[in-house]
């Protein structure tokens, strides 16, 4: 059997294994299930599906019903598709007709709007009545006798995820078992996960791809996936509560979510005594982060890792430890996975490599990297953008991220530089805004910062800073003008007079997007 289909089968075999009895399988503010619970409510839920190949929907948000869903349809041999309730209405409905779903499975009650969707489309609703028999177990009406398993090949998709380009329609990304089996089997070589001994946190709606690596990380080691909703994150005495002598041992987030837990002083090993790894991706983790989290949870290792939606979660990783947090400033994403290749390629010419230590635009190639996106849907109109995917050569597929980054020559780690559609023009001068934000959160009495361009005519004609203080550095002037020039002042020793920004705003938090990362959005209706 080819090492594709091992990996296949070797994924399987972990994610159907009867585990240690009792133990819980996913537990979330309302109520959990163990490990015997999901497997049997997912096979019964998985006799009610039918075997056509169709994706299947999944909607809700963090509820137990949802994972019982997923791992149902993986049973059936079926993609899933998650989609968050907090999802807009017209989004939604351009991801039922984009994914042409054959079921869904509905964990909570959706809107008319998208009832009206599934109707028209004639998709085979699975009604809350019939999720709660099959969630139910023994001594629910009758159900279908479950039927073994059904193993793919790798090539066949798992998940589809969907993201948005610069057109912002959303886009489906069909995610293979090969591609999944590849980056599950490179997360738990890397890390000594205890089996049957792991609590991860799950931060990240379903519908982001950063919850595939706890989602999958519980599944396959027989632990324990500890969901956080977002009643909880708008609520932060809430959230702490929650968090208090949890049993986590492996956090999942975004950073933006990590600064928002640590400006909470409580937040520390005393709160989470087993606790022993960060796993960060999605968003450029600060120096600053690193070195408050190694301060305050000392018996915990920081990693950092990096690959976007297209290339299965991530696709580099590096632990992070105190000397390299206090030295780098930004920090590397890593080295590739076992199997993928990275480079760095010219932005003008895309298909000329650069060497080591030029900066130019990340591209992936290997078994993570998705066949391409889903097609649009009849009669809707074609993405105007060029297709990201291409291949190469020798047969692999190959992935334009879009993201700027170098390779260093020393140790061969990517460094990741931002977007390249976050690359600015400002009085001729070329400006990347991540680097702007790193120099702001090293500015003194600053923990956390965000940067906008604001556009007139069609163009950028200034920028505007937003800065958090710091609890534990000088006090920030409180008067704008006072606080405007203290930032200016420190910008002024790192950055040339076209990067420093207009204005500077002092707020109590940034807001966070559901996928908790900064929501710049709500930022620019600030400006209002």
């Amino acid at each position: 059997m080819p090492a594709a289909g091992r990996a296949v089968d070797a994924m399987f075999a972990r994610l159907f294994a009867p585990r240690a009895a009792g133990r819980p399988a996913v537990v979330g503010a309302d109520g959990g299930l163990d490990r015997a619970e999901l497997l049997d409510r997912a096979a019964r839920l998985a006799a009610r599906l039918r075997a056509d190949g169709s994706p299947v929907l999944v909607y809700g948000h963090k509820q137990p019903a949802v994972v019982v869903a997923f791992v149902a349809a993986l049973r059936r041999g079926r993609p899933y598709v998650p989609l968050d309730s907090s999802t807009p209405p017209g989004r939604a409905a351009r991801i039922v007709a984009t994914a042409q779903p054959g079921d869904a499975v509905l964990a909570e009650e959706p809107p008319r709007a998208l009832a009206r969707e599934l109707g028209a489309r004639g998709v085979s609703v699975v009604s809350l009545d019939a999720l709660a028999a099959a969630v139910a177990g023994p001594g629910g009406p009758p159900a279908p006798a479950p039927q073994a398993p059904r193993v793919p090949a790798p090539e066949a998709p798992a998940y589809v995820l969907f993201t948005s380009g610069t057109t912002g329609d959303p886009k489906g990304v069909p995610i293979s078992y090969r591609a999944l089996g590849h980056f599950t089997g490179w997360l738990l070589a890397t890390h000594a996960f205890v089996p049957d001994g792991e609590t991860f946190l799950n931060q990240a709606p379903f519908s982001f791809d950063l919850s595939v690596m706890d989602l999958y990380g519980a599944l396959l080691t027989g632990g324990t996936l500890f969901t956080i909703g977002r009643d909880e994150v708008a609520d932060p005495r809430r959230l702490f509560r929650r968090l208090d002598g949890a049993p986590l041992t492996a956090w999942v987030s975004t950073p933006s979510f990590a600064r928002f837990c640590l400006a909470e002083p409580r937040f520390a090993q005393a709160m989470l005594p087993a606790l022993r790894r960060f796993l960060f991706c999605g968003e450029t983790l600060p120096p600053r982060v690193v070195r408050e989290l190694l301060a305050r949870f000392t018996h915990a290792e920081v990693w950092n890792m990096y690959g976007p939606t297209e290339a299965t979660v991530a696709v580099t990783a590096v632990r992070i430890d105190t000397a390299r947090a206090a030295a780098e400033q930004p920090l590397p994403v890593g080295r590739p996975a076992p199997g993928t290749e990275v480079w760095i390629a010219d932005v003008a010419e895309p298909s000329r490599r650069l060497p080591a230590g030029a900066q130019g635009e990340i591209v992936i190639a290997g078994p993570q990297v998705a066949s391409g996106y889903l097609p649009p849907p009849q009669g809707a109109p074609s993405a105007a953008e060029p297709s990201p995917f291409f291949a190469l050569s020798d047969g692999r597929r190959a992935y334009r991220t879009g993201d700027l980054g170098t390779i260093d020559q020393a140790e061969g780690l990517l460094w990741c530089a931002g977007r390249l559609d976050r690359q600015i023009k400002l009085h001729g001068y070329r400006i990347e805004l991540e680097e702007i934000e790193a120099r702001l959160r090293a500015v003194p009495g600053v923990r956390d910062g965000a940067v906008l361009a604001v556009e007139r005519d069609g163009r950028a004609d200034h920028l505007v800073a937003f800065v958090v203080g710091a609890a534990d550095g000088p006090p920030l002037p409180a008067d704008g003008r006072a606080l405007t020039r203290h930032v200016r002042a420190a910008l002024a020793e790192w950055l040339g007079d076209h990067a420093l920004p207009r204005l500077v705003r002092g707020v109590d938090t940034l807001p966070l997007t559901a996928n908790g990362k900064v929501d710049r959005a709500a930022l620019r209706e600030m400006l209002r």
